[in-house]
């Protein structure tokens, strides 16, 4: 499987406590393409998920293909710099560290990989 599919398909973030708190990643808006509003909902959500790693990745997900490259990037770095560490299930049964699925976003970023036609979202 593609790099830009296990990226794209992030299913589930767990946090480093027992329980799972639900965050709003815009994962319905995301993967039929309504970047603008993934955008718009993600950002209407509560200061305290503010530094949620899947949040944030969606997030850069959403303005990298808008075509806002430095505000992906910045998004991206923040959530792989994040002291807290979130297990992400991928939609093929893959658990990725969230510091590692940043620095993957990253890296296709760079490539010019993640675009309009790209299908990445978490739930």
């Amino acid at each position: 499987m593609a790099l830009g599919t296990t990226l794209a398909l992030v299913l589930l973030a767990q946090g480093p406590a027992q329980s799972m708190d639900k965050v709003e990643v815009a994962y319905e808006e995301l993967a039929t393409g309504q970047n603008s509003a993934a955008i718009a909902r993600i950002e209407r959500t509560s200061n305290a998920d503010s530094e949620d790693p899947a949040r944030l990745i969606n997030l850069a997900i959403a303005h990298a293909r808008e075509g806002r490259v430095e505000a992906a990037r910045a998004l991206f770095m923040d959530a792989a710099r994040l002291d807290t560490r979130y297990r992400l299930e991928t939609a093929d049964g893959q658990w990725m560290d969230s510091r590692d699925l940043a620095r993957r976003g990253l890296a296709m970023l760079d490539r010019g990989e993640i675009t309009l036609g790209t299908q990445m979202a978490s739930r």
